[in-house]
């Protein structure tokens, strides 16, 4: 499977734009009457009807990389920001420094070497169940290929940590505010009612993704080359290596300030979050700050932390790329009124004499759904007032019906290319997008699995 040979990241989704807009020729057209609620536009259900199609053709697919960069225009922005920042950051070598040290500490103590990943991978799962830790992780995967690929295992496993970690925590959740907490308004579910479940829930997956990750982390220490990123990796390897000198050895006062601040920004990041609900804006102005902030620390002259900051949100252009283009496929998809006819047709074909297997064929419906509707509040609004009156005629609970949906948006996020924050982390890593796809397949289908499993109870105890 590793030498199988693939288009690249590019043409992939160049490729899901053409086909979605031929698509728009084939499926007709369709809309469902939408009012405000909570500052989003929710479906009103039983209310959809055929609209005009509106057939999207080649002016359409050529303009749909400049409509995605207009309605990604946030996250891209964030990308160059905190590219740019953690460049800074770089040039201070004091992660490299940390880096060092770990490492060192991994190959020396066990317990170290036996708990890192399961301590950094719970970390960023409970992130994702308790505040929707998604985006947040960008930032993240700069430090955790390096470290990975220092450790001995590969980019695969430095994105794994942070993006596995916290998307099975967000699909997971038990607290996720953006999920849901929204998932349950729409449905006229207490907020954060069945919280036990939903927590047993939560650990199941997490430990499901940590055996996975260090299955594969032992998998690499036997056989290095079993690695789909073999290749590019050693040559990241050698990058390195060639990197590190006698300053990367020892930790100075500016190291040690330049890290303390940005631990003091993680904090704050979290506390934001948490307290303010910061989203892309917020945390990217803190990032841009973070980055004032360290080249003083670490005693960078103004040329220096301008050329790092360029630098590093130059190496970024291709991610912004990557996102602009997978969010033109949505574009297509909107304009040609397909979005709510998919919805209609699939909410259709939920009913069945079982409630579990009713239940069961809602995470389907709600993964397929998410590969048009990448966010998690979007699909909250658009699904949950159709699937929650849905639930109550073929007799699934709602609140297996929300986590029907948590299920259904989490799971995918993990492999659609449509998904922005996974584009964009693979491009950091350099990592295309069908080798981890080949990577995470089999995760994906334990998970579907297991969903299909849990559902069982849920409808057993009418939860």
């Amino acid at each position: 499977m590793k030498n199988l040979k693939i288009p690249n990241t590019y043409f992939i989704i160049f490729a899901i734009t053409v086909f979605v807009a031929i698509a728009t020729w084939i499926i007709p057209g369709g809309e469902y009457d939408k009012v405000q609620k909570a500052g989003k536009n929710v479906v009103v259900a039983d209310s959809f009807h055929k609209v005009e199609s509106q057939p999207q053709g080649i002016g359409a697919v050529l303009r749909a990389p400049i409509n995605g960069f207009v309605s990604a225009a946030q996250i891209i922005a964030f990308v160059l920001i905190v590219g740019g920042a953690f460049s800074i950051i770089q040039r201070t070598a004091a992660i490299d420094v940390a880096i060092t040290h770990l490492v060192r500490a991994h190959e020396k103590i066990p317990i170290v070497r036996i708990l890192l990943i399961p301590l950094l991978m719970l970390l960023f799962s409970a992130g994702g169940a308790v505040f929707g830790m998604s985006e947040e992780i960008i930032p993240f995967i700069l430090i955790f290929v390096p470290l990975s690929l220092k450790l001995g295992y590969d980019s695969i496993t430095g994105i794994a940590i942070p993006y596995v970690g916290a998307h099975i925590g967000f699909a997971a959740a038990f607290l996720n505010p953006f999920t849901v907490g929204i998932a349950q308004g729409l449905s006229d579910l207490p907020l954060f009612s069945g919280l036990e479940f939903r927590f047993v829930v939560w650990v199941i997956f997490t430990i499901i993704s940590i055996l996975y990750v260090i299955r594969y982390t032992k998998k690499l220490k036997i056989n290095p080359a079993a690695s789909i990123m073999f290749a590019e990796d050693e040559l990241h390897r050698g990058q390195l290596e060639n990197m590190e000198g006698e300053d990367n050895q020892k930790f100075r006062r500016r190291h040690k300030l330049v890290l303390a601040g940005f631990v003091l920004g993680m904090v704050l990041l979290v506390f934001g979050v948490l307290k303010y609900e910061w989203y892309i804006e917020e945390i990217a102005a803190l990032f841009f700050g973070l980055g004032i902030a360290i080249a003083i620390a670490g005693r960078l002259s103004i040329s220096e932390t301008t050329d790092a900051f360029i630098s590093g949100a130059k190496d970024l252009v291709g991610t912004a790329l990557i996102i602009g283009m997978a969010r033109g496929i949505l574009i297509i998809a909107q304009d040609g009124m397909i979005i709510d006819t998919v919805l209609f047709s699939l909410s259709a074909k939920i009913g069945s004499d079982s409630p579990i297997i009713s239940s069961q064929i809602m995470v389907l419906v709600q993964t397929t759904i998410n590969f048009f509707i990448p966010s998690g509040s979007g699909q909250a609004a658009l699904t949950m007032p159709i699937m929650a009156p849905l639930a109550d005629l073929v007799g699934v609970s709602r609140q297996t019906a929300v986590l029907a949906y948590q299920f259904g948006d989490g799971f995918s996020n993990m492999i659609y290319p449509t998904a922005p924050v996974l584009m964009g982390a693979l491009s950091l890593a350099k990592v295309p997008w069908q080798k981890w796809a080949i990577w995470i397949l089999p995760l994906q289908i334990i998970f579907i699995i297991a969903a299909m499993l849990i559902m069982i109870p849920a409808n057993q105890i009418n939860w």
